[in-house]
């Protein structure tokens, strides 16, 4: 009988400088929009060369995780700057515009986790949670109804008012108020019949089509921090997905 061994896993040293960077951001040591130490003091931080240093950044920054700019040094990326406001928004109009919504929301309410909403957010069943619903207008025209599943421990205090009275996107919001950064989604798309709620809500015929997108949003060290399901009216827009 052959006796099965693990191997034991190599990370290469950038990766491993990545994870340390990574935890440090986890651990609110450089916040959103703050610059980070320079790659010749990192370098001296952990031990390792420049180029180490440089390669764990460059992964980083192409992550959306870290920005750099030229002649100021590496900043943790924000949601907070106007050509990051949306970069989570796929929706535009059918001639390829891109335009920021507006929000209106129609209730911030407490609740408890289903079985669904526990899966996605890694929450026990009945755990606290914020639920969320509101509407994106584009020109004023409702076009995507979001059903947002928050856990209500990790945004205590979320309210109707503080979501209507602050001056950006929700991802800015979490960001901004809890410190929580939203850095990457996953996302299922799929083709829906809009019931009799959804189609009052959108201004359109009951079981007229509906683009239903399921997400959940993590922040550092992969943690599940949003579940969102919007439903779009594609008659005038679309979802575009930019790949390479």
């Amino acid at each position: 009988m052959t006796k099965s061994h693990s191997t034991p896993t190599f990370r290469p040293l950038y990766e491993q400088i990545k994870i340390l960077l990574t935890q440090s951001l986890i651990a609110g040591e450089w916040h959103p929009g703050e610059v980070i130490p320079s790659e010749t003091e990192l370098a001296g931080r952990f031990k390792v060369s420049q180029g180490t240093v440089r390669k764990a950044i460059d992964e980083l920054a192409a992550e959306n995780i870290l920005v750099r700019r030229q002649g100021k040094g590496t900043f943790v990326a924000t949601h907070t700057e106007e050509h990051t406001q949306y970069r989570f928004l796929r929706i535009i109009e059918l001639n390829g515009k891109k335009e920021s919504p507006s929000s209106v929301v129609l209730y911030c309410e407490r609740g408890k986790a289903d079985s669904t909403a526990a899966e996605r957010l890694e929450l026990k069943r009945g755990a606290p949670v914020v639920l969320v619903r509101r509407v994106l207008k584009f020109s004023g025209e409702p076009v995507i109804l979001d059903d947002i599943c928050l856990s209500a421990t990790l945004f205590k205090g979320l309210t109707e008012a503080l979501i209507a009275e602050f001056e950006g996107t929700l991802y800015s919001l979490y960001e901004s108020r809890y410190g929580t950064r939203i850095i990457r989604a996953e996302e299922r798309i799929r083709a829906v019949a809009a019931d009799e709620t959804f189609a009052g809500l959108l201004d359109i015929m009951p079981k007229a089509p509906l683009l239903e997108i399921d997400r959940v949003a993590y922040t550092y060290g992969d943690q599940p921090v949003e579940w969102r399901v919007s439903r779009c009216n594609t008659l005038h827009h679309c979802y575009l997905n930019e790949l390479g």
